[in-house]
């Protein structure tokens, strides 16, 4: 039998002989039990059944805590040292107040030491002597009596002797567990295995807890970090020496704390997916395995997950198992963090039951920005940002002179200094080829507050990564809402739906924003204010772009991604810098509730608030509503108040500016319709209100889970409400470019591999997504993409294969005889500087090859392979078309004309689904072993009536709306012009097919 003391008389504080205890230094550090749990005995076994030995007894115990429950397994023995542990701590502590009322008796009669005397509700400064209550002491003490029976010997059968030790048990356990300051003790909080980490329902349900023992930990003085050796910095010898340590396992991390009352994180280890088999290939990956040591007295255990390799010591064979057991327990459930999910994507498919996950899309940086800043003043906790260039001094509302608060750097000054923690991640480039002086907006960006981290990563001499890029577009608010898509927070992203190409006087882009990478690059950053072309001279080039907001599981995803890549950039760059923290990621908790139905209800809306703004789009991200709302984007109102820019706007086309966007390519043949855009049977049938309140929120407090569905469904309804005043907005010549928030089923994607996040397998999920959403569509693909640089089966040089799918599914729809069209978009000229003849120009000239090498010229494209199969029908199939736009630069100046920059990285297939992200079609950011990237595949479950082929088509709400406010944007037409378009293509429905198929070859 192997067991170990609960409390060793080495380990007591070095205050236990002073005026200091254990359940005083708990309260000190804040309780972890806010009320009594209940423990319930559920089965008493033995090792050997001819023993009856009541100290070999083991209980396994279930105890519960609020919405929290878990199993312990116990022996009797441990429960007898957690006895004589609190009767010691009980006889110090009474000694100490008897100690305390002596030297009070000496001070009234003048003979005692000039000692500071408190009482039990101050607070004990350095030096002051608490003076406990005379029942304090005997409320926490538990009798010994009620330890007696856990050791009494019993005679019996042996049942019999179950039964009695397990009531013996249960009432021994009744006596601590029913006094909180008791429980909130060391003593017991280390027998309960809790911690102040267990019960925080963002981070999962509890499992094990306990303390092991770790060599990899610096150990140093958090005060003083240059207690370290000198030689530390090269060879780590400070690691060489084993800590005590308190690990807990949650789903989707280990967290190493220094004890259960800590919370701040000595390391982290967050669970990915583990390969399917060993190098050799024949054995099952775990996390953690058994170690066998030359010496028998040590018990050791490895966790293994990423590039990451951990040796961890107990005191007994029995705890490693326990501790191997547990860990590797968290591979079963079907959403574990270690296995791959479609796509062989690190996220499961979120939406799959309500849970609430919801999208919405933004068209152009004008939306985008508007509602981040938005968002970002509703922060209350953390805001997590990350990007391939990002500027303090962007403005992300406009006209910048009057929204000086609306800067980046004045929003998140002002969050940090109301205690936000902000942490930004910045790809660090390579100086000679990029000039985007990430070294000048870190610096910037760390003056602000002392809550703003940043990390830069990644270090190219250290790493040998000097090629690849940090690629990703995030923020993230509070863990509750986020932003996705191929928006950078930098200068030149800021556009609006026209597109304009001049701006003088300087109004919507000040300095450096007015911005073309086609005629020159800025000499520096840094004096953001200043013009670096000239306004009269040269045009901005137009910014195209598409981002997206997401709540509920799929934001908490995206935040594990983030938190995944920052633990790493933190433990390669600075590990030991104490002022840049690990960061712990969040977990979806769901409780099955039935109502009728089987679903599952998000926890998180327990006790939510719905605050119901008006649903203007100034309103809608109102700074009023309470922490624990996630604010709704909508659309703006057909007939509602037109903003200076807009005035600005109808003065500027009076001064004869021409914003008309022309799209370049050949468009024929449109196989789909628009028929109404209205809510469908598909949301539940929820009466409203006929007031003139109509427009407002209703306000509900939900108190309960049932409370908090109904509040959800209240939610859907609203939007109901919305999409029904859609019709009202339709008839507007105004395009949206805010897309409704619709329920969804949502699947995060990213490209990632050892340099980009530390895991230990390259993760390719986005190009995976590209390929298997392809070869899957029944109708249309459309894509919009900055790059299009793809190979066929047989190409040995470029090795992602959308261009591969994209082929086949135009066959499959030859030979099947049926319409499919695969639509594309793409810039007319790369977005760098120089002409296409220039001899500075080499990077225009290399991607404009390479593209013509995928899109039409040699046997590798695949115009000419289809061409060569199917004849000239090959483009009734696939078709590629650029955007331009032409304008005046100021009044009364000369008329310029300049592309339109697509950098959107958007696929819609059918209608019903849609992939947004950062990510480009070519190899360095589909392959996942170059540039990191992350994506979200869009998946709608709300639908409304379309048509397709001739045919009644449900297309999805998100989908569809999207792709209508693309199309209407790039064709230059207004809502009440698309409507027409559409009704005229119902028409041409009824028309003969342009073609018939020959026999397939």
């Amino acid at each position: 039998m192997s067991t170990e003391r609960l409390i060793a008389g080495d380990q007591l504080p070095s205050s236990a002989l002073s005026s200091s205890h254990s359940i005083r230094y708990a309260s000190e550090l804040g309780r972890i039990f806010e009320e009594l749990p209940n423990a319930t005995i559920v089965s008493v076994s033995r090792p050997d059944a001819s023993d009856i030995t009541p100290l070999l007894l083991s209980y396994t115990i279930e105890l519960e805590y609020k919405q929290f429950k878990w199993l312990l397994l116990k022996k009797a023995s441990q429960v007898i040292y957690l006895h004589l542990a609190l009767k010691k701590r009980a006889l110090i502590e009474e000694f100490h107040e008897k100690q305390e009322q002596i030297k009070e008796w000496l001070q009234r009669v003048g003979l005692g030491d000039d000692t500071t005397v408190v009482h039990d509700e101050d607070e004990p400064d350095d030096g002051a002597v608490p003076i406990s209550n005379e029942d304090s002491a005997r409320n926490r003490n538990v009798p010994s009596r009620a330890a007696l029976s856990i050791i009494r010997p019993a005679i019996g059968k042996q049942h019999t002797i179950s039964d009695k030790a397990k009531v013996a048990m249960q009432g021994y356990l009744n006596h601590f567990l029913g006094n909180l300051d008791i429980i909130n003790s060391r003593e017991v909080c280390r027998f309960l295995e809790v911690s102040k980490l267990s019960f925080l329902r963002e981070y999962g349900p509890k499992l094990k807890e306990g303390y092991v023992m770790a060599k990899h930990l610096t150990k140093f003085s958090e005060d003083d970090p240059c207690s370290r050796c000198f030689s530390c910095h090269w060879c780590s010898c400070c690691n060489n020496t084993w800590q005590k340590v308190w690990l807990i396992l949650k789903p989707g991390f280990l967290a190493f704390l220094e004890d259960p009352f800590s919370t701040k994180l000595l390391d982290i280890i967050v669970i990915d997916i583990l390969p399917a088999s060993n190098a050799k290939g024949v054995e099952e990956v775990y996390l953690a395995k058994v170690l066998k040591g030359r010496n028998p007295l040590r018990h050791a255990f490895q966790v293994s997950c990423g590039s990451r390799s951990i040796k961890l010591r107990t005191t007994s064979a029995d705890k490693v198992h326990d501790w191997v057991s547990a860990i590797n327990e968290v591979l079963k459930p079907s959403e574990s963090w270690c296995r791959p999910h479609r796509f062989n994507s690190f996220a499961p498919t979120r939406g799959l039951v309500e849970d609430g996950s919801h999208a919405q899309w933004f068209i152009d940086g004008k939306s985008a920005f508007e509602a981040i800043a938005s968002s970002i003043e509703t922060a209350n906790s953390e805001i997590y940002i990350t990007g391939w260039w990002l500027c303090p001094e962007l403005y992300l509302r406009r006209p910048f002179h009057n929204h000086n608060s609306s800067r980046l750097d004045v929003l998140l000054e002002a969050k940090a200094k109301q205690g936000v923690q902000i942490y930004i991640l910045l790809y660090k480039e390579v100086s000679l080829a990029l000039k985007i002086n990430s070294s000048y907006s870190k610096r910037r960006l760390l003056s602000i507050h002392e809550n703003v981290r940043v990390l830069r990563y990644p270090d190219h001499l250290s790493t040998g990564v000097y090629l690849w890029s940090h690629h990703e577009k995030l923020v993230i608010v509070d863990h509750k809402m986020c932003f996705i898509g191929g928006l950078d927070l930098c200068f030149g992203r800021y556009d609006t739906i026209e597109h304009k190409v001049g701006d003088f006087p300087p109004f919507l882009w000040p300095g450096k924003d007015y911005y073309n990478p086609r005629e020159s690059e800025p000499n520096s950053w840094e004096d953001a204010m200043r013009d670096e072309m000239d306004r009269e001279k040269y045009p901005r080039m137009p910014w195209h772009d598409v981002h997206c907001a997401l709540w509920g599981p799929p934001c908490r995803d995206i935040a594990r991604h983030f938190i995944q890549r920052w633990n790493h950039a933190k433990k390669s760059k600075a590990p030991n810098e104490q002022k840049i923290p690990l960061l712990m990621p969040h977990h979806h908790m769901v409780l099955p509730h039935y109502m009728g139905r089987s679903k599952e209800v998000d926890i998180d809306h327990k006790n939510s608030e719905v605050c119901h703004k008006d649903i203007g789009w100034k309103d809608s991200f109102s700074s009023e509503s309470p922490p624990e709302d996630v604010p709704l984007l909508l659309p703006p109102e057909a007939n509602g108040p037109e903003t200076s820019v807009m005035e600005h706007k109808l003065n500027f086309l009076n001064s004869n500016e021409c914003h008309e966007t022309t799209l370049y390519g050949h468009f024929e043949g449109l196989l789909f319709a628009y028929q109404e855009y209205k809510c469908g049977n598909s949301l539940p049938d929820i009466k409203t209100s006929d007031s003139a309140s109509d427009h407002d929120w209703v306000n509900t407090q939900s108190e309960s889970i049932l409370e908090a569905t109904a509040s959800e469904l209240q939610v859907k309804d609203y939007w109901c409400e919305t999409l029904e005043q859609g019709s009202k907005y339709a008839l507007s010549n105004e395009l949206a470019q805010v897309g409704p928030c619709t329920s969804c089923r949502c699947q995060v994607v990213r490209s990632v591999s050892q340099w980009s996040a530390g895991t230990s397998q390259t993760e390719d999920s986005i190009q995976r997504a590209y390929c298997s959403l392809i070869e899957e569509a029944e109708n249309f693909v459309y894509i919009e993409n900055q790059f299009f640089i793809s190979g066929l089966s047989e190409d040995e040089v470029i090795q992602n294969r959308v261009l591969e799918s994209l082929y086949n599914r135009i066959i499959r729809a030859y030979r099947e005889r049926k319409r499919f069209r695969a639509i594309i978009v793409i810039p007319l000229l790369p977005g760098f500087q120089g002409g296409v003849d220039d001899s500075g120009a080499a990077t225009v000239r290399a991607i404009m090859h390479w593209q013509y090498r995928t899109i039409c010229r040699g046997e590798s494209s695949i115009l000419q392979k289809l061409c060569s199969m199917l004849g000239p029908i090959a483009h009734d199939f696939i078709s590629f078309y650029g955007l331009r736009t032409y304008g005046r630069l100021f009044d009364g100046g000369p008329l310029v004309t300049s592309q339109v920059y697509v950098h959107s990285k958007v696929m819609i297939v059918d209608d019903r689904c849609a992939l947004v992200g950062s990510c480009n079609i070519n190899d360095r950011s589909l392959l996942g072993s170059r540039d990191s990237e992350i994506a979200v595949l869009i998946e709608d479950t709300e639908f409304v009536g379309s048509s397709m082929n001739e045919k009644p088509w449900k297309a999805g709400k998100f989908s569809l709306s999207l792709r209508l406010s693309l199309w209407g944007e790039h064709l230059g037409l207004n809502t009440e012009e698309v409507s027409t378009v559409t009704k005229w293509l119902n028409v041409c429905y009824s028309l003969p097919l342009n073609f018939t198929p020959s026999s397939p070859a």
